[in-house]
């Protein structure tokens, strides 16, 4: 069968990989990694592995790796899969030189470091993005998961296509920023989750703290100008769910660490994507005066900024 979708996946590290290999398997699919790692690159193209990410995994031949920037050029759409700081510099340098047809579609978590929306910097006109509750590691064996596609709804059809035959299935959100905002909001609210989980490894204090989440998050789509209607998709109470209640999840593994006493400044331990958020939106609500709007968030960000207690925090959020 004729390749008739140029796909460039920029970043071959464990989603870019695990991606290429799901998406090989629609047999439309010409499928280029790009990264800036030598060995990454000879890995692929001559052993059919990426054994620096994957270990003894093998990567179907289809799939060519390159370090050439240019493969971007000519590609009907760029899966962007490289670290979030770098996504501004990246699509900058290619957008030059591209087609105008061109769909780019973040992976990378929604938001930087000032809190803006990475969607903002990529000077593309057809943007996306793409969010659910996957692990990388289940993607890339095969195993059945689900994507939120957030933008416009002629692109969802095109990517729609680009998926079928994979296993991989898809929703579609017009709320391309509420895609991007969900992404994070899910890591804070793991850690508030998981801090409840390693005090008192009880589903019914799971589920107590989880659906207050989801309705923060519904106040925090509006709050941002978004539909909270974009929870019910499969990058909101979907990913909410795998973040926040699979020990595979760092956000969450962070938030029992917290519960069981282990460590008592977090935010020097580690660096966890959850952490930034909480202070970011944290003082956002301060700033608006929404405290009592926020009770989980606000308990979280007292936690770790304003000496709260763990006992203290239980309480709050327990009430």
């Amino acid at each position: 069968m004729q390749k008739t979708n140029s796909i460039v996946i920029a970043g071959a590290g464990v989603f870019g990989t695990a991606l290429a290999q799901r998406l090989s398997w629609n047999p439309k699919n010409r499928i280029t990694l790009y990264t800036i790692e030598p060995d990454v690159v000879s890995d692929i193209n001559e052993c059919n592995q990426n054994a620096k990410y994957f270990p003894g995994r093998h990567i179907n031949a289809d799939i060519n790796a390159t370090l050439d920037i240019t493969c971007a050029y000519s590609a009907d759409v760029i899966f962007l899969a490289v670290p979030s700081q770098v996504i501004e510099s990246y699509t900058h340098e290619i957008f030059p030189h591209m087609q105008q047809k061109t769909r780019i579609v973040n992976l990378a978590k929604g938001l930087s470091v000032d809190g803006s929306f990475l969607i903002d910097s990529i000077p593309f006109a057809r943007v996306g993005s793409l969010k659910g509750p996957t692990f990388a590691v289940e993607i890339m064996n095969g195993v059945p998961s689900a994507l939120t596609y957030g933008g416009a709804t002629e692109d969802f059809s095109y990517i729609a296509e680009v998926f079928q035959e994979t296993g991989i299935s898809l929703d579609h959100a017009a709320d391309l920023r509420g895609v991007e905002l969900l992404s994070v909001l899910k890591n804070m609210y793991a850690i508030a989750i998981g801090i409840v989980s390693g005090r008192y490894n009880s589903p019914n204090v799971d589920f107590l703290v989880m659906t207050k989440a989801v309705n923060e998050m519904r106040e925090l789509l509006e709050l941002y100008g978004c539909s909270s209607n974009t929870i019910f998709n499969y990058c909101g109470i979907g990913d909410l769910g795998l973040t926040s209640l699979n020990d595979l999840s760092r956000n969450r593994t962070l938030g029992l660490l917290i519960g069981k006493g282990f460590f008592n400044d977090p935010k020097s331990s580690t660096v966890i994507e959850g952490l930034r958020t909480i202070r970011l939106l944290g003082e956002l609500v301060r700033e608006k005066g929404l405290e009592d709007k926020f009770i989980v968030l606000e308990a979280l960000y007292a936690l770790m900024y304003s000496g709260m207690s763990l006992n203290d925090y239980y309480l709050t959020v327990l009430s």
